[in-house]
């Protein structure tokens, strides 16, 4: 072969090694990196959502409970009493042992007219009629102010409560310390740059902002807001200063005031960010890596030709090897790549929060407070579930493996705590009172475990959606049990206090394909497939079952091997 066949043999080789793993390596980063982002972006995102929904609710809650005070002062004693100063100042100091919100308390009669006042100013015998929050008080019956400035001439807010008695109007109102509320309103942690506030109807301030001067300053980004309502309206949106900010908006449930949460877009995505320099990073190492690679390998496989060029048969075996070395080229790339992305942020994150902590602590830039032992409190609970995320990753690993059955000795005391693991948190999430009894003695069974697992979880997850139908979130009970009987057998029974079976199905229950779920929910086989499982093991299964009580599924199972299968059961023993 002449010099000139070499170097175009070179100039291909070279191309196919940098474009054969440089193409699908870079559509793999790119498609990643896109699906990545946006999860990212996503997750950003979401969480500004539950955090507006969960202080939404939050104020709420607390603006309701106040006026719920107030009803409840006005509903349990008589106008003659509250008029009274000294029972007036008895009322405030309750109030304010449930909640120090609560500033002053007045009393009013329908003309206007403050009959009774207890608190810091001098407001006794002052007249309202012709305020907006008496107007108000007085068409709706409770009323919650925007924040105003009224005769005391200092930004306040009050929540006021009417009840008629004796045909006459009475009209008892609370102010509600400004800056405690403004506490709770800004006390939602957003990033390093976040802040939440409220606004009014008409896009005034309630409570401090940075963008604010003071209260009832008017809002100069309010005109561009999305309408919000009570769902939550989440936004991107630049303010005058050229701030680029993520918005999360949300209207309350029980004033008609709007709660703002925004955060700075380099802030909110910072995670996106550095997880795209890791990419680029990545990106760059893997395509050099791949750079080099090609040359050597072209460089070498080149040589190799040009040297065995007159050995067919060596040459031959040399370019099998060439090829071999390219595929397993491609594939190490591709599994860099994948292991890389995830072994690279699962590193990053808790390890160096924790590094960077303990460096703070150490260099004493942050002293020791309540706030540092929250903080590691919240690194500590990080660890705590990272180690269970693990624990029930492998306990679903090992449920899903498939594996022929193979039958052994097996404890309930070490079997029935794990499988009770598995659903424990499924069981709280939805309110679900999960108990799993305890053992007294050691119950040795010759069963599969793989399959024992299969059933018990079928049984107790058909029990919670029987206990969802019938409680819902919450009144929800389900037990599991093992226990020996006289007759060598373990008995091991699930019992629930949900819908239970109407008497009609009962007969069908083991029936393939029979199910009472919706169309979508369920297949029929669960339970057909739990009985041919146990009567496989040499064991039967039972349950009682009424409507609206509950059921209880239990499975007989022998103690020791029992060679050969077992007769099956009757239909009394099945649908007992």
């Amino acid at each position: 072969m002449k010099p000139h066949h070499f170097m175009s043999v070179r100039r291909l080789l070279l191309a196919s090694m940098l474009l054969v793993p440089a193409v699908p390596f870079m559509v793999t980063l790119m498609i990643g990196h896109f699906y990545f982002s946006t999860s990212l972006e996503t997750g950003a995102v979401s969480v500004m959502r539950r955090i507006v929904t969960d202080h939404g609710r939050i104020i709420d809650a607390f603006l309701a409970e106040r006026k719920a005070d107030l009803e409840f002062i006005l509903e349990s004693s008589r106008s003659s009493e509250l008029k009274r100063p000294e029972e007036l100042t008895r009322i405030l100091g309750l109030l304010r042992k449930k909640s120090s919100a609560f500033v002053d308390l007045g009393v009013f009669d329908a003309s206007g007219l403050h009959v009774a006042y207890e608190g810091p100013y001098a407001l006794a015998g002052k007249n309202y009629k012709n305020s907006d929050w008496f107007k108000e008080v007085i068409s709706k019956g409770t009323y919650i102010s925007d924040v105003f400035l009224g005769y005391r001439q200092v930004p306040h807010f009050v929540i006021a409560v009417m009840r008629e008695n004796e045909g006459r109007k009475w009209i008892l109102r609370a102010t509600i310390d400004t800056e405690l509320f403004s506490n709770l309103v800004e006390s939602a942690r957003i990033g390093d740059t976040g802040e939440v506030y409220l606004l009014n109807a008409e896009g005034k301030y309630q409570t401090v902002s940075r963008g604010a001067v003071d209260l009832m300053q008017k809002d100069a980004e309010i005109e561009r807001f999305p309408t919000a309502g009570r769902q939550v309206t989440t936004f991107i949106q630049t303010d005058g200063q050229g701030n680029i900010y993520l918005y999360a908006i949300t209207d309350l449930q029980e004033k008609n005031w709007r709660l703002v949460a925004r955060q700075e877009k380099a802030d909110a995505f910072r995670s996106l960010r550095a997880a795209s320099h890791r990419i680029i990073l990545t990106a760059f190492i893997g395509g050099l890596a791949i750079l080099m690679a090609a040359f050597c390998l072209t460089r070498f496989i080149v040589t190799k030709i040009i040297r065995l060029d007159e050995e067919k048969s060596t040459l031959e075996q040399q370019l099998i090897r060439a090829s071999r070395l390219v595929e397993l080229g491609e594939m190490s790339a591709g599994f860099a790549h994948e292991v890389n992305n995830p072994l690279q942020i699962m590193k990053s994150e808790l390890g160096l929060v924790q590094l960077l902590w303990e460096d703070l602590l150490r260099n004493k830039s942050v002293h020791p407070s309540e706030d540092t032992h929250e903080i590691e409190d919240c690194l500590d609970q990080l660890q705590l579930q990272i180690d269970r995320c693990g624990t029930i990753t492998q306990g679903i690993l090992q449920f899903a493996r498939y594996s022929a059955p193979n039958p052994q000795q097996m404890d309930l005391c070490m079997f029935l705590p794990q499988v009770a693991l598995l659903v424990s948190k499924k069981a709280s999430v939805n309110g679900i009172s999960f108990v799993q009894k305890k053992i007294e003695d050691s119950l040795f069974i010759f069963a599969d475990p793989g399959q024992l697992q299969q059933v018990l979880l079928n049984l107790i997850n058909n029990a919670m959606d029987a206990v969802l139908e019938r409680h819902g979130t919450q009144g929800g009970r389900i037990e599991i049990e093992a226990k020996k009987q006289l007759n060598e057998m373990i008995e091991v029974s699930v019992r629930d206090n949900g819908a239970g079976i109407r008497s009609e199905n009962i007969k069908k229950i083991f029936t393939p394909f029979f199910t009472t779920k919706p169309v979508g929910k369920g297949t029929g086989l669960g339970l057909s497939v739990c009985y041919g499982i146990i009567d496989g093991m040499g064991g039967k299964m039972k349950f009682t079952s009424q409507a609206g009580e509950g059921s209880v599924f239990t499975l007989l199972l022998p103690a020791k091997e029992i060679i050969g299968k077992t007769d099956g059961v009757n239909e009394g023993e099945r649908h007992e």
